[in-house]
């Protein structure tokens, strides 16, 4: 019996999320159907959390546990071959019996890019979210250094989770420009439904002149969802990585 850690790259525009859904294409019955094949048995993977539809993943990660003659390293090479384009296993490694995938990770980090130019891109249309609006990025970045820390983030939380405990601990956010791409780095120990794109759409506000960057501690006080900017969609967002303890 082995448990395999696999790392996970998606592209997300053709997918209904990462989770299994009936009658939907998603990430996990794909990665589940290729590694079926190759394995000879069903195979039933764990992923480290949902994406939504459109989401992308650099770093997604999943574990299963079989027993299996092939070699571990040979997965991702044979398990590629089987896949469709937009999703490709990047690794593979035996772990110890006791790692799962969500409930072994410490926190996440993920991406989310912003196309700012007053003319759109078709090539960045399914990779990042349209903002033709100038935005002041002095006001973002004055505005991300709140969300740092630990805090209770039910005001970035979306409706329709049943999530209790709503703090969460942010431990590093940057913001910074390259040409017409803002790119928002977020890492901290989870995250609550929607919550790193609705941090987006909030920055997004303040560097519209919106929301003021001053305002941002007063509204994760408040956890009211209304004060808080609207939510970026799902296109400009990666999981870039999954963060466990170091054996």
């Amino acid at each position: 019996m082995k448990n395999v850690k696999l790392t996970i790259e998606y592209d997300g525009t053709g997918f209904h999320g990462w989770q299994r859904q009936e009658k939907e294409r998603t990430v996990q019955e794909e990665i589940e159907k290729a590694l079926s094949k190759i394995i000879k048995k069903k195979i039933v993977v764990h992923g480290s959390g949902r994406t939504d539809a459109g989401v992308h993943a650099m770093g997604q990660v999943a574990n299963f546990v079989e027993t299996f003659s092939i070699p571990v390293e040979k997965i991702p090479l044979a398990a590629n071959a089987l896949l469709p384009d937009d999703v490709a296993i990047k690794e593979a490694v035996e772990v110890d019996m006791k790692f799962h995938a969500r409930y072994s990770a410490t926190g996440k980090k993920y991406i989310y890019k912003i196309y700012n130019s007053s003319l759109r891109s078709p090539l960045y249309r399914n990779y990042a979210y349209f903002v033709p609006n100038v935005l002041h990025m002095e006001a973002i970045k004055e505005a991300s250094k709140f969300f740092w820390g630990e805090h209770d983030f039910y005001a970035f939380m979306a409706s329709g989770s049943n999530v209790k405990d709503t703090v969460r601990r942010i431990d590093s956010l940057h913001v910074y420009r390259e040409g017409e791409i803002m790119t928002i780095e977020v890492a901290g120990n989870g995250f609550l439904y929607n919550m790193v794109r609705i941090i987006a759409g909030t920055l997004v506000d303040v560097g519209k002149g919106k929301i003021l960057s001053k305002d941002i501690p007063q509204i994760i006080l408040s956890k009211d969802r209304t004060r808080a900017g609207h939510t970026a969609p799902p296109q400009g967002l990666y999981l870039a990585e999954v963060f466990y303890e170091k054996n």
